[in-house]
């Protein structure tokens, strides 16, 4: 019999890092139990700031169920023991390094130690569920549900079954998202990229050809972007779109424009020579922009700020 909603009591959450500690609190600030196990390096003092830093930057702006930083950082219990942290799981969800027999590695240890029942969630932002199943004695028992970045930010989850996912699995999963005050989006298959990366990737290979081609700079696309379709879309979706814009438009518009617009299939070659040159973005300072200074950290607070903004008019 597979778990329930009302059965899910405790939760482990696997991997400190960028989003496994923001994953933690989504789980901590809605009232479950969480064991934070970090079966790497990574410094668990280090990630338990990093939450409260976010728990603190939530109450600040009124979205911190109870607005009790401490209540909260007091139900997440750190460790480095892979079968500590399990022991009593009802939800195992997983957020290591996107590399296949890493993560194949980590859940046959996770199975090896958690209850029979438990559940398990993968947040690969693009492996395959089925894959990753593979090292387990039950697949059935996983489910891909995955965060975006920022996690404890960001609304969207995407519940994505493998080949042999229980559907109850996935339905589970999908109620516990809404649970912890997530938008859960439930696939009826696995694809690479799922749905999300698949239309972030269609559109970031038309942003690189339009400034590789001399169509505009990267600042003019961003401006381009930020002013139409991502105001747009945030409200509704590019299909819902579409509808309204009349469906004969767009099919005019597609039959002349396909054509013309970047249709690659081996690599994008911006990102890789970009890559080449040590130009990774923000981690490294620079990418199309230049990600150093203060003005680069105060675009990065309001991206946050906005996305606060957001939640809270979700909220009323």
């Amino acid at each position: 019999m597979t778990k329930q909603l009302e059965d899910i009591t405790r939760v482990a959450n696997i991997g400190a890092g960028t989003m496994g500690h923001a994953t933690a609190l989504q789980f901590a600030m809605h009232g479950y139990p969480v064991a934070l196990v970090e079966p790497g390096p990574l410094d668990l003092d280090t990630a338990m700031a990093r939450i409260r830093a976010d728990a603190e930057e939530l109450a600040a702006h009124g979205l911190l169920p109870g607005g009790d930083v401490d209540a909260v950082l007091a139900r997440i219990t750190p460790t480095h023991d892979i079968a500590e942290g399990v022991a009593d799981a009802d939800f195992v969800i997983e957020s290591i390094v996107e590399d296949l027999p890493t993560k194949q590695r980590v859940w046959a240890q996770v199975e090896e130690a958690s209850p029979a029942d438990a559940i398990f969630a993968t947040n690969t932002s693009g492996l395959s569920p089925t894959a990753i199943q593979g090292a387990l004695r039950h697949p059935e028992r996983l489910v891909v549900a995955h965060f975006w970045n920022p996690a404890q930010l960001m609304p969207l989850v995407e519940v994505v079954p493998g080949e042999a996912t229980d559907p109850e699995v996935a339905a589970t999963t999908t109620a516990l998202m809404a649970a912890i005050g997530k938008k859960p989006a439930r696939l009826s298959r696995e694809a690479l990229g799922f749905v999300g990366n698949r239309l972030q990737c269609a559109v970031l290979r038309e942003a690189t050809s339009i400034v590789r081609e001399g169509i505009a700079d990267a600042a003019t696309v961003d401006t381009v972007m930020e002013n139409s379709l991502g105001l747009r879309w945030s409200i509704l979706g590019p299909l819902a779109s579409a509808d309204l814009g009349g469906l004969d438009t767009f099919d005019h518009v597609a039959a002349y424009l396909y054509a013309d617009i970047c249709s690659d299939t081996d690599g994008d070659p911006t990102l890789a020579a970009m890559v080449a040159r040590g130009d990774l973005g923000q981690k490294t300072g620079r990418g199309f922009y230049d990600w150093t200074g203060d003005d680069a950290q105060e675009r990065i607070a309001m991206r946050d700020r906005r996305l606060m903004e957001a939640m809270e008019a979700d909220a009323k």
